[in-house]
């Protein structure tokens, strides 16, 4: 398994090695020991979820703040897609950066997101499935949201029309009024608060 930081702090690329025959491949996919090692310090899984969509769906940007802030694993185990992690914690050096990878179920690739940074994805096929491994279980009350379409971020989604997105996430506030509204979490150093 290779797993190395991208351009994004307390973000890593999660590679497993594939082990192919006759069969068919067989993919070591998590090993709680070497993610925990890699990025620091213990990720436990306290949640696991899967989501499927249609191609265009935009999900996110999503993310959560304070003590039940989720730490997250996300693998694309069917499809492909766009895959983009955004540090909008306030104070941040990194504050508005982003990492952007693509993630398909031919390479079986995992994103670790640390905890507070926000998380969004663009479907690329249909019946694109991603599996999450969440180190919290789901806090309704931590969750932010913020517009991953919003010029201020300009992440590059290369969108040649109107992508599928919930009410939810088409109400999601601009980076401006997340600013203003005190919506976003506080940097308060790497890691774990």
């Amino acid at each position: 398994m290779e797993i190395r930081e991208l351009a994004l702090p307390e973000v890593f690329l999660v590679k497993p090695r594939g082990f192919p025959d006759e069969r068919g491949v067989f993919y070591e996919s998590f090993r709680q020991d070497l993610v925990s090692e890699a990025v620091g310090r213990p990720f436990t899984v306290a949640q696991s979820n899967l989501s499927v969509s249609r191609r265009g769906t935009l999900r996110g940007l999503h993310g959560t703040r304070g003590p039940r802030s989720q730490a997250k694993l996300v693998t694309c185990v069917r499809g492909a897609v766009l895959d983009i992690v955004v540090d909008l914690r306030v104070g941040s050096p990194n504050f508005g950066q982003h990492a952007m990878v693509w993630l398909n179920a031919e390479s079986m690739a995992s994103v670790y997101i640390g905890e507070d940074l926000a998380h969004s994805f663009l479907a690329l096929e249909d019946n694109t499935s991603m599996h999450y491994y969440c180190s919290m279980t789901y806090d309704e009350d931590a969750v932010y949201k913020v517009d991953p379409r919003d010029p201020d971020l300009d992440l590059p989604w290369g969108l040649t029309g109107e992508p599928i997105q919930s009410d939810a996430d088409l109400k999601a506030p601009s980076l401006a009024t997340a600013i203003a509204d005190k919506l976003l979490p506080v940097y308060t150093g790497p890691g774990p608060r």
